[in-house]
């Protein structure tokens, strides 16, 4: 990282800290007098000496050590309100980078999701964020309160001895310079380790996930086998972290007891030919034990901070990415549009594939109140339509319009607002159900839910779950089976209420029975309603009022079902087949 960025990296994260300025004037004035405290404990340590070992009064040492006493007393006070206020700011700061960077993870476009991987995202918004919790926490006022203690015995170690003063701080520089090389290694490789903890949480994850696809082919061994892999190259990574870090504190430790040795060996000299007191010498041995400290502290902290910029600049990554989807500066009104929709000329490639179009040049029609249905075979670009519809991506060519409003004059979530999405895959949060039913329409009633849930026939299922509409689900519903998720999905629809409805194939999951009755459900809330439907099964669609049939991005044919078995050979191929069968 070049310097001006690791500058503005800091910059970013103290622009966290700037709404707790009392708090950190405080931690700052507790940091101020327990130094000032720690420095004149050398001059009680010199009085000790002087007034009471070499002198040999009592009544002196003990005057002294009194005074020692009620130092040690107010330094731990002070230290206890520095430790207090740093740590609260430390997890404060924390939560608050924590919160910012979901917001914006959140909001942003869904092709960024294909490009960044969800562990990783995951890695950055929790160990990332606590990494810099334990620093800003624990590291950054250690390294505070070494600066300022360090530099307050340096002036003290002047006022005491100039001469000795010369011999410890001709060996700063020698001292600074492995700091400062090993530092930047220490930072370069704090990064990698991040990533590569990211990686392993990352395939942690997937294995976890389809667990069930590992254990029905016997894949444990060879999972675990990989797992190891990324475990082994993540500690490798680690291990060389940790040998720079201990490298450069080894280093730093050597320097500065050596420059110790020298001194105290001329400070020895200097008492016994009578140049200084032994008091004074005591009081010199404090403060350079004190810079020799404050100097070992800030080689040890120096690492942690260099990992807190890796740290910084990843979330920071997350926190200022940009949203390619955005809603104009004043957008129109899309409650008052009619509900129907309209694609022209589209031509649309996804960002992970850009050299393939998903779809060229591609034209509908969506009559307002009407239903329309997607047919073709696998990969003909119908669910792309979907996440056009929703305005998930924006068309590379062409113009999709709402009404007669291109979709990019619209703000997404009120557009959104318009339609419910009931998909293919049923997709259920770790909640109870009454939460699920209600996750598109949070301000709805617990009657309105159940209401919701009789008209998707999920109803009866859901009063023999152990604790009704509170019973937990599960990590993505895992505890129902593939047709009761979906008509929890469907349920979820029909207390949105909206004006459009994307239905990708929503009965594939049902058996005979529960497809009826979900059909009965669906004629219902279809009803008035501009409805878009993704069919694998052609008989869900017969009445379809238009069924566009799509190949290769592109609507090859339209019209009725008893239109295309005529004049669409590709169609009549698709209702030949699964008739048939």
């Amino acid at each position: 990282m070049n310097p001006v960025k690791k500058f503005s990296t800091l910059i970013q994260l103290i622009q966290f800290m700037r709404p707790y300025r009392k708090y950190w004037i405080g931690a700052m004035i507790a940091l101020l007098c327990t130094a000032g405290v720690t420095l004149a404990i050398g001059q009680g340590v010199k009085l000790v000496i002087d007034n009471g070992f070499i002198a040999g009064s009592i009544e002196q040492l003990n005057h002294s050590i009194f005074i020692l006493i009620g130092m040690s007393l107010l330094m731990a006070g002070g230290t206890f309100i520095r430790f207090y206020l740093v740590s609260w700011l430390g997890e404060r700061v924390t939560a608050d980078i924590r919160q910012a960077v979901f917001d914006n993870i959140i909001n942003l476009h869904t092709s960024y999701f294909e490009k960044n991987r969800s562990g990783e995202i995951m890695s950055r918004l929790t160990t990332d964020t606590t990494l810099l919790q334990s620093i800003i926490g624990s590291s950054f006022s250690m390294a505070l309160r070494s600066i300022v203690t360090t530099s307050g015995a340096l002036v003290m170690l002047f006022i005491t001895n100039v001469k000795l003063s010369l011999i410890i701080v001709a060996g700063v520089p020698l001292i600074l310079l492995p700091i400062l090389l090993f530092g930047r290694r220490v930072r370069q490789l704090a990064r990698k380790s991040q990533d590569s903890i990211a990686d392993v949480g990352t395939y942690a994850g997937e294995a976890i996930q389809q667990i069930k696809t590992v254990q029905s082919y016997n894949q444990e061994s060879y999972e675990s086998v990989s797992f190891a892999k990324e475990v082994d190259k993540a500690f490798s990574i680690a291990r060389h972290r940790i040998s720079q870090r201990a490298l450069l504190m080894a280093t730093v430790i050597l320097l500065v007891f050596g420059a110790l040795s020298g001194m105290l060996w001329v400070g020895g000299y200097d008492v016994i030919t009578g140049v200084m007191t032994g008091g004074e010498l005591g009081a010199f041995v404090f403060y350079a034990l004190i810079v020799a400290m404050g100097t070992g502290t800030l080689s040890e902290v120096y690492g942690e901070l260099q990992r807190a910029v890796g740290a910084t600049e990843r979330l920071m990554e997350l926190l200022y990415a940009r949203n390619e989807i955005e809603a104009p500066e004043n957008p129109e009104d899309a409650s008052r549009l009619k509900a129907s929709l309209e694609l022209k000329q589209v031509t649309f490639n996804y960002p992970s594939r850009p050299d393939k179009a998903a779809l060229s040049d591609f034209n509908l029609s969506i009559p307002e109140g009407k239903v329309t249905a997607l047919v073709g075979p696998s990969g003909a670009g119908k669910s792309t339509v979907f996440e056009l519809l929703l305005r998930f991506y924006d068309p590379s060519l062409g113009q999709i319009c709402f009404d007669t409003t291109d979709l990019r004059q619209l703000d997404p979530h009120q557009l959104r607002q318009q339609m419910a999405v009931v998909a293919q895959q049923p997709a259920l949060f770790t909640s109870n159900v009454l939460e699920n039913i209600r996750y598109g329409k949070q301000n709805a009633s617990e009657a309105d839910v159940i209401a919701a849930a009789k008209a998707a026939h999920i109803h009866d299922f859901i009063q023999q779950l152990p604790e009704q509409y509170y019973s937990d689900l599960g990590e993505k519903g895992v505890r129902l089976s593939g047709g009761q998720k979906q008509r929890i999905t469907i349920a979820r629809a029909i207390l949105n209420n909206p004006r459009i409805l994307l239905l990708d194939e929503a009965t594939s999951a049902l058996d005979s029975e529960s497809e009826g009755a979900i059909q009965k459900a669906l004629s219902n809330l279809m009803q008035n309603r501009t409805t878009v439907i993704i069919a694998h099964r052609l008989s869900t669609i017969i009445h379809a009022d238009n069924i566009a049939v799509m190949d290769e991005g592109q609507v090859v044919a339209q019209g009725t079902h008893a239109d295309l078995l005529v004049q669409s050979e590709l169609y009549a191929k698709l209702a030949a087949r699964q008739f048939e069968e």
